[in-house]
């Protein structure tokens, strides 16, 4: 299932879009393109959309599998237009997006399927789902020049905080149930980083609806989807484990040669369990149990 453009998915194959919760994975290149596919189809996502340029491969159990578009992830702006295309395409059903590399992980995602969270999820009146997003990293970056391993991933235990995020059309003061958050990589090497990309919040997970629009910092044109909890009590968080600040900081020239090692004394390796999540307080079960 391979389609030149989304607007050619979209006007031959529309009713894929029926089958949820989707997953839209954007391929910046092929780094462990397959294990995030097959990652978020395990959890259990009805129909996952791959964008990809076509000069990338898809292993053969994922061909009939997944439903692939060709794209130019260079494109400013492309990740935005295609996910409120999307969006414009399935009102009112559940998306979801990241990158190659990323993994999503909710609390106790090894025994239930993500239609269950988002099932869950709903009966509580909640429309979107704050996700945190995670680095991780290779631990010897001799033997994994890209930051990259499956094997020898780890993850800061420590280091993260959040900030209000104040509403510059109602004289800067803080919106409700809104808060910037920062931490991990994006933290530790900010002078390598731009200021508009240091936050850590994706709202990854949605209900798609009319007119809503994705915005270029992760949030959403509905301020009600970038809330972190209803009024009256907590709701569920999951994160997003991902290997892409790391992979970018050894790709760029500016950076690699700074960085040594991003290892340093609050590192531990990741257990790829939501539990350890649950424990370093990256993500909230809310009343989920």
């Amino acid at each position: 299932m391979r389609y030149s453009t989304l607007r050619h998915f979209l006007d031959t194959d529309r009713a894929a879009l029926t089958r949820g919760p989707v997953a839209m994975i954007f391929a910046e290149d092929d780094v462990e393109l397959a294990t995030t596919l097959r990652h978020h189809r395990q959890l259990g996502f009805e129909t996952t959309i791959a964008f990809m340029e076509g000069r990338y491969a898809l292993p053969a159990d994922l061909r009939q599998k997944v439903i692939r578009i060709d794209f130019n992830p260079r494109t400013e702006g492309i990740v935005q237009d295609c996910v409120s295309q999307i969006n414009a395409a399935a009102p009112g059903q559940w998306l979801y997006y990241c990158y190659n590399a990323e993994y999503l992980f909710y609390p106790f995602c090894e025994t239930r399927r993500v239609s269950e969270l988002l099932a869950f999820h709903a009966e509580e009146r909640r429309d979107a789902m704050l996700t945190y997003v995670v680095d991780l990293y290779a631990g010897d970056l001799h033997r994994w020049p890209l930051a990259v391993s499956l094997d020898d991933a780890h993850i800061d235990r420590s280091g993260y905080y959040a900030l209000a995020r104040t509403d510059p059309e109602n004289h800067n003061h803080p919106k409700e149930r809104q808060l910037d958050f920062y931490g991990g990589l994006r933290w530790r090497y900010e002078e390598h980083i731009p200021k508009d990309r240091r936050k850590i919040d994706r709202i990854a997970l949605f209900r798609a609806k009319p007119g809503l629009r994705l915005r270029e910092d992760h949030t959403l044109s509905d301020e009600e989807y970038n809330t972190y909890a209803c009024p009256w009590h907590n709701n569920l968080t999951a994160a997003i484990v991902s290997f892409r600040t790391a992979k970018a900081l050894k790709t760029n020239p500016g950076s690699t040669f700074d960085i040594p090692t991003f290892k340093w004394h609050n590192s531990v390796p990741f257990e790829w369990h939501s539990r350890q999540l649950l424990d370093l307080g990256l993500m909230e079960p809310g009343q989920w149990f």
